[in-house]
């Protein structure tokens, strides 16, 4: 029955739609003639869907009516059998507070652990319960995914890791013509890989976006009768049906068989009927006509499933949305807000054909770009395991005082941003002979337009760090994709630091750049310098040259700069040395700040053929060659001010000799001032600040290093 309201007069007018077989009765009551026009008109619309929804149902409400009373005998009404959407009257089972849901992921390489990152999102988003997630992974997505986690330390959620290269073993004698290679076969090992104690878990594809709280599917293992085992969703294209091409020949499925990206797997109960021998078994049979798997694992847990039908729990279809061309997906879902699971298993993904794709793809950015330290929160009411981080960063914290005047730097030190390493695709090849270096920067969304030229002036590995929000690594990402220089260069890391907090962390995000080169021989630069063709092969040879594999040595590259914005970039030192001559090129920041880099002495370098040594002296911060072990950036310093300055300064503590390298350059390109520049040049606070950090560093310098240390305080008090 559908009612039709007239100014909140309750139903006056009911229009009642009965379906049976290809016919349908309309009855109407009260004459239509006696309804004003815009009644009239409503009714009218009503009509039109209560028809065009019993068309979708026809055809299937006869067969879905057997199904129902099959399911009802088997203790599960209330569900419909063909898995249809119907939430009018839910009577899902609850799942208790602050139980512990389980779910698993197979993932591997960099594209597929940012696909993570957004379907845990779109989880953590909704969820109300602690959660343990288990990734099966190989050794890029589990260096990715563990600093990612353990950097992100969101309360109530606990991370697995389990190494896929022990399970390969398992699945590889399987031949699978699926993109997904070996690892779309890893599904099947589950009840090995996981803890032999895990009584069940929910296993989801990389690519899946959750629109409710994945607490609503754990509960329906409590729908599972004695002898069900697994939980799928019909497959919503009619692949297994085998009519989508001539000579079109899939592997046995049940009807149109299901999809497996999204998986209710009852361990307990499948280890106790032998799962692990059981598919095998399949396998084996199956292969001996197919040849090969084309959907991976979803060809084998469908044969299994034909052959052991009452062992599968059918789930509604709103719990895997699934936006392959050519699909029933739509079927699913009368509102918006019926959807639960929306399941991007095409390999085009977002570009997939779906006449609401708009809204699907909008939902999927939403938990693409939405910032990850909103979901730092605490559940209400379920008391989280601290780890021996959070109890660090606790007391650390507490040492605080907030009426300090400048808490705000303090509190920078300790915040604990998220880390995503390798963002993009990443490959390096280790030269022979250990004499390898990474150009090692940091950057923000307003030096991108300097990635394309250092790639083209450094042709070796570098290591970049970025920092910037959710929503800029996403239009960092595009950039990149589009870039012919960029996405052709792949021994370029780039690691993703998330903003927080209101300074730039410069020090912070050049040690993660630091810490993840990966050559024996680290350039510190900037960004905003572009090195002379070359270097890179010069460098090298500089490496053998001044034996740093047996020395503490700094090679120092002399800065250069320009007030042009197109420079015609000097091919040679004489080239460079005539345009300096004619005011074309300047010593960096020789009219602003001198002394940064000044005992480089570049009256000597100007005719210098050898290298040559230099003393430290206070503000110096030139740009260097270092092994990849030096000490690390003090990330007390944030934004602008000494934060160079103070590494420098502790090289020359641990007695590294500073050596000029007289064939070697950079030039630094314009650009608008930072921000942090202006707080600097603008705020007395800021200085006054800063000043105190110094005086810090300064002491903590002594303590660390003694007597030896005393030169820099008294070098500071004698500026």
């Amino acid at each position: 029955n559908y009612c039709v309201h007239r100014r909140g007069q309750g139903c006056p007018y009911t229009v009642s739609v009965s379906v049976l077989g290809l016919t349908v009765y309309i009855s109407v009551f009260l004459s239509l003639t006696h309804f004003p026009l815009s009644d009239q008109e409503q009714v009218a619309r009503v009509l039109e869907r209560a028809v065009l929804e019993s068309r979708v149902r026809e055809m299937e409400e006869e067969n879905r009516q057997i199904r129902l009373q099959l399911s009802q005998l088997q203790g599960t009404a209330g569900q419909p059998a063909d898995g249809a959407n119907h939430t009018e009257c839910p009577r899902s089972p609850t799942v208790l507070k602050c139980e512990l849901i389980h779910v698993a992921c197979v993932c591997a390489g960099h594209n597929a652990s940012r696909d993570v990152v957004t379907l845990v999102k779109s989880i953590l988003f909704h969820r109300k319960n602690p959660l343990h997630f288990h990734f099966i992974t190989d050794a890029v997505a589990n260096q990715i995914l563990s600093s990612l986690f353990q950097s992100w330390m969101v309360p109530s959620v606990q991370v697995s890791f389990y190494d896929a290269d022990e399970l390969k073993s398992e699945v590889s004698w399987i031949p699978n013509k699926h993109y997904s290679g070996i690892y779309g076969l890893m599904k099947l090992t589950l009840t090995k890989a996981l803890p032999s104690d895990l009584t069940k878990v929910i296993v989801l594809d990389t690519d899946i976006t959750f629109a409710t709280d994945i607490a609503e599917l754990w509960a329906i293992f409590r729908k599972f009768t004695d002898k069900q085992v697994i939980g799928l969703v019909e497959n919503q294209s009619d692949w297994y049906l085998g009519n989508l091409w001539k000579n079109h020949k899939p592997w046995p499925a049940l009807g149109r068989g299901f999809n497996t990206g999204v998986i209710l797997l009852y361990l307990e109960r499948l280890r106790r009927i032998g799962w692990e021998q059981m598919w095998r078994l399949t396998a084996e049979r199956e292969l001996m006509s197919m040849l090969s798997t084309s959907l991976a694992d979803q060809d084998i847990f469908n044969a299994f499933i034909k052959q052991n039908p009452v062992l599968v729990h059918q789930l509604p279809c709103f719990w895997n949305v699934q936006l392959s061309d050519h699909t029933r997906s739509e079927q699913c879902y009368t509102e918006v807000s019926d959807l639960k699971v929306i399941h991007w298993n095409s390999p085009k993904k977002l570009r997939v054909k779906n006449k609401h794709v708009e809204f699907f793809r909008n939902l999927y950015l939403t938990f693409l770009e939405y910032d990850g330290n909103l979901l730092r929160r605490e559940l209400f009411g379920c008391p989280s395991h601290a780890t021996s981080e959070s109890v660090q960063l606790q007391g650390a914290l507490e040492e605080l005082d907030e009426d300090d005047q400048c808490y705000d730097f303090r509190r920078e030190r300790i915040t604990v941003h998220r880390v995503h390493l390798y963002f993009l695709q990443y490959e390096y090849t280790p030269t022979g002979d250990d004499t390898d270096v990474t150009l090692v920067a940091q950057l923000s969304m307003d030096r991108l337009q300097m990635l394309e030229a250092i790639c083209k002036h450094w042709e070796g590995p570098i290591s970049l760090a970025l920092y910037m929000s959710d929503a800029e690594a996403q239009q960092f990402l595009r950039y990149a994709q589009a870039s012919e220089v960029l996405k052709n260069r792949k021994n370029v890391g780039y690691h993703i630091v998330y903003k927080e907090g209101q300074f730039y962390p410069v020090n912070l995000v050049r040690n993660v750049a630091l810490r993840n080169a990966n050559t024996p021989y680290v350039f510190l630069a900037d960004v905003d310098f572009l090195p002379m063709y070359g270097l890179y092969d010069y460098l090298r040879k500089s490496v053998v040259q001044l034996d740093m594999a047996n020395t503490k040595k700094a090679l120092v590259v002399p800065a250069f700069e320009t007030l042009r914005y197109r420079l015609s970039f000097p091919k040679s030192k004489a080239e460079l040395l005539s345009m300096l001559d004619m005011g074309t090129l300047y010593t960096f920041r020789y009219h602003v700040w001198t002394k940064g880099h000044a005992p480089t002495n570049y009256a000597k370098w100007r005719t210098a053929t050898t290298p040559y040594k230099v003393e430290w002296e206070a503000d110096f911060e030139p740009y260097v060659v270092v092994k990849r072990d030096c000490p690390e950036y003090d990330q007390r310093f944030v934004g602008f001010g000494w934060n160079k300055v103070s590494h420098i300064m502790e090289l020359d503590a641990q007695e590294y000799d500073l050596m000029v390298l007289p064939n070697a350059f950079m030039i630094h390109m314009p650009h608008a001032p930072s921000f942090d520049i202006s707080k600097f040049r603008s705020s007395p606070g800021y200085r006054y600040c800063l000043q105190t950090l110094k005086e810090e560093f300064h002491q903590d310098l002594s303590r660390k290093y003694g007597a030896a240390a005393l030169k820099y305080l008294t070098a500071q008090r004698n500026i």
